[in-house]
């Protein structure tokens, strides 16, 4: 079986490693630049191997183009009553950039073209609301792991929190916007997705333009609208009321799941 020299490199230094620990230099070889590079390439495999796993759970079900809903309700806030937000949308929002940061570490700002032309998924799912009523839709949009992978999240990230544009009532940082909060495990799951078109079309902004997340396993007030930013938190004390979401903070369930 042939090795590729990457492959041969990391064998190499991991050899090396081995032996100079049985020779106890572990105090010097903790300075070694190269020693850092194997330490971080492993703690990224691993990382990467367990959020695959924890994505890995159960599908949603997913439904045909003829059973779509003829008219989908729109859920929560159904515009943004913000002036930088408006300008944004007159143009399209070609000016638009999602903010991934936190801990990460490769903070984005991505462009909706940018989003567009990564890999995305097209799904057929029904939404919940917590209201009693659904609907079915289609939507289209990156799923949310490309765009973690793609930031580099830290190991003692434990959840990915959604800022939004919209603003429903007063909250505790005096802002009032939305926003919303994932685990990993929802996270990195195939069918989480950012949501950028919806029946084929781009995403109206009722919808929630120019981005939308959709977790499908979990009711809709999770589905955060207008996201703006994408934030990797190692706890969510200290964000609103610390439960987690906009709704949350005012006595909802964290996990939703249906």
């Amino acid at each position: 079986m042939r090795t590729d020299p990457g492959r041969r490199s990391f064998l190499k230094r991991t050899a090396a490693l081995a032996g100079t620990l049985a020779l106890g230099g572990c105090d010097r070889l903790s300075e070694t630049p190269w020693f850092r590079e194997v330490l971080e390439s492993a703690e990224s495999a691993t990382s990467r191997a367990q959020r695959f796993l924890l994505g890995s759970g159960p599908f949603a079900r997913e439904y045909t183009e003829a059973d779509l809903s003829p008219v989908f309700k729109a859920n929560g806030s159904t515009s943004v009553d913000d002036s930088d937000y408006q300008i944004l949308a007159e143009k399209d929002f070609v000016d638009w950039r999602l903010q991934v940061d936190g801990l990460v570490s490769h903070p984005q700002k991505l462009s909706l073209a940018e989003l567009r032309a990564m890999p995305s998924r097209t799904q057929i799912t029904r939404h919940d609301c917590v209201e009693g009523w659904s609907c079915i839709g289609q939507w289209t949009g990156v799923p949310l792991a490309h765009v973690l992978e793609r930031a580099g999240v830290q190991s003692r990230a434990r959840y990915v929190v959604f800022r939004c544009a919209d603003t429903l009532e007063p909250t505790p940082d005096g802002t009032g916007r939305y926003y919303e909060s994932l685990g990993f495990e929802d996270a990195y799951h195939p069918q989480t997705i950012l949501a950028y078109e919806m029946n084929g079309r781009p995403l109206p902004i009722p919808h929630g333009a120019p981005l939308r997340l959709r977790v499908e396993r979990q009711l809709g007030y999770k589905m955060a609208k207008y996201v703006m930013r994408i934030e990797l938190v190692e706890s969510l004390a200290g964000i609103g009321r610390g439960r987690g979401g906009f709704w949350e903070d005012r006595g909802y369930e964290w996990y939703a799941g249906i």
